[in-house]
């Protein structure tokens, strides 16, 4: 879409890049917000493109705003471990982060003011025994980092309310693919067997995740940003819900090898052990995934 320009922030993480990929291919202009944190990719396939732009910053202390039509806000810490062994980072982040940028959208007359499109994810509803969680219902964060998330969103729908914000939120399931750092499930089953050591496993694997291809999800928001309703929240999965430890035993095929490369380890604190979002309100804009079944090996 030439001539629409676009403020992406986190477009160097994981699901951002992919994002900023796909809206470049489609004419967008993006500026680029990325502090370049430790899970920020440093070279990309887009770097040199004439539409793109990085401004290396941290959006919690960012003071101006290019001006834009619609802001994509990716940029978050996003490693539950990593929230329960210091929770500051996410609230920074997600919270103060999404502070700063709402201010700053609401420093703008309000004819200049872009959409606000926060990125947002599953699993501010908690977990579920069975069904499907929808749009409407009840956020119930487990930990530090799904909580920071639903606080963002908290201050995302309190901004249009008071201030008559335009926004879109999206919440997705769990991603994979590439470009995603090493800590998260998949890329560590990966690095571990190309390095000869055993997958750490939390608990008997038997939590249930909804999994999506990263491409799916990037494309599912640039859809969204296009055709979506706005001021509404709208779940992205494909119904794909997987026991980690039959990812994990996935994985393992791919590489040849057998159970002997797990090590279950201590569950995690507070473990959500099912996850599974309905689609339907998303499917019904008219959007379908690629990759909608098991995992998609991409390498």
């Amino acid at each position: 879409m030439k001539n629409v320009k676009l403020v992406v922030t986190g477009g160097r993480g994981f699901i951002g890049s992919h994002f900023v990929e796909l809206a470049l291919e489609e004419g967008f202009e993006i500026v680029d917000i990325d502090k370049m944190g430790y899970a920020s990719n440093k070279n990309l396939p887009f770097d040199e493109h004439e539409n793109y732009e990085l401004i290396v910053e941290d959006i919690s202390k960012i003071k101006n705003l290019p001006s834009c039509d619609a802001i994509v806000n990716f940029a978050a810490e996003s490693h539950v471990d990593n929230s329960i062994n210091d929770s500051y980072p996410f609230i920074e982040s997600s919270v103060l982060g999404v502070w700063n940028l709402l201010e700053l959208v609401r420093g703008k007359p309000e004819y200049a003011r872009p959409l606000f499109f926060h990125i947002s994810t599953d699993e501010v509803y908690g977990d579920i025994a069975e069904g499907d969680f929808k749009e409407s219902d009840r956020l119930s964060p487990s930990n530090p980092y799904s909580a920071s998330k639903a606080c963002a969103e908290m201050l995302v729908k309190s901004y249009s309310r008071t201030y008559n914000l335009d926004y879109l939120i999206t919440r997705s399931s769990n991603n994979y693919g590439p470009r995603q750092f090493e800590e998260k499930l998949i890329p560590k089953c990966i690095t571990s067997l190309q390095q000869d050591k055993k997958i750490p496993v939390h608990g008997d694997g038997s939590y249930v995740r909804d999994w999506i291809y990263v491409r799916d999800n990037a494309g599912a928001i640039l859809h969204l940003l296009k055709s979506g309703v706005k001021n509404e929240c709208y779940n992205i999965g494909c119904q794909n819900q997987i026991k980690n430890i039959d990812i994990v035993n996935t994985v393992i095929d791919w590489f040849e090898k057998d159970s002997s490369s797990i090590n279950f380890v201590e569950n995690r604190w507070g473990q959500d052990l099912r996850y599974s979002i309905s689609n339907k309100k998303l499917k019904d804009t008219g959007w379908q995934p690629e990759h909608p079944v098991g995992i998609h090996k991409w390498f």
